[in-house]
């Protein structure tokens, strides 16, 4: 693959979830009932950065949860043959919340739509949001985010490679790829 550009530098991430916690807050009338939970790998860092904002905003930050969707996924046979499972962790009932499901690039909608059924699994919550650091279109479902950082118009031939430090070491950064 060859890179194409660098969308969004680390300064600019951190911008885009002040932004996105701004809003969550104003559309949920502050943090009372509210919870995040980040989908693996890179949502969980992301959800933890925008509870950090909001906890700066508000006072206190919300309950902060971790979802694998691997399972879930209607492509798993596609993805690997012994796929590698991480650990769900929702330290709270989420049939009293209103969740915001967090993930860093919105593609297809599939993996938004496995997300949701496993929360689903979990109970049913009062309300569920979807923020989303990338939309970068092309959806294969009727889905669509709440709250987003870059709205980033792609081919289907590229692919939107998102780092962040907590994960992936160095700097945080948004890079658009092309495929050969």
């Amino acid at each position: 693959m060859k890179r194409k550009a660098r969308i969004l530098e680390a300064d600019e991430i951190h911008r885009a979830l002040v932004r996105m916690a701004h809003e969550i807050l104003e559309h949920n009338r502050g943090a009372a009932d509210l919870a995040l939970i980040g989908v693996h790998t890179r949502g969980v860092p992301l959800a933890g950065r925008l509870a950090a904002q909001i906890a700066s905003l508000e006072g206190s930050a919300p309950p902060v949860g971790q979802l694998d969707i691997t399972l879930y996924r209607d492509d798993l046979s596609e993805i690997a043959t012994q796929p590698v499972l991480h650990r769900t962790e929702v330290p709270f009932d989420v049939a009293t919340k209103h969740l915001v499901l967090v993930d860093d690039v919105l593609y297809t909608g599939r993996t938004s739509r496995a997300a949701l059924d496993a929360l689903i699994d979990l109970g049913r919550p009062r309300s569920i949001q979807l923020a989303i650091l990338v939309d970068r279109g092309h959806r294969e479902l009727p889905i669509r985010a709440d709250y987003v950082g870059k709205n980033l118009p792609t081919s289907r031939n590229e692919v939107v490679k998102v780092r962040l430090y907590e994960v992936d070491g160095g700097e945080d950064q948004v890079e658009l790829w092309e495929r050969p």
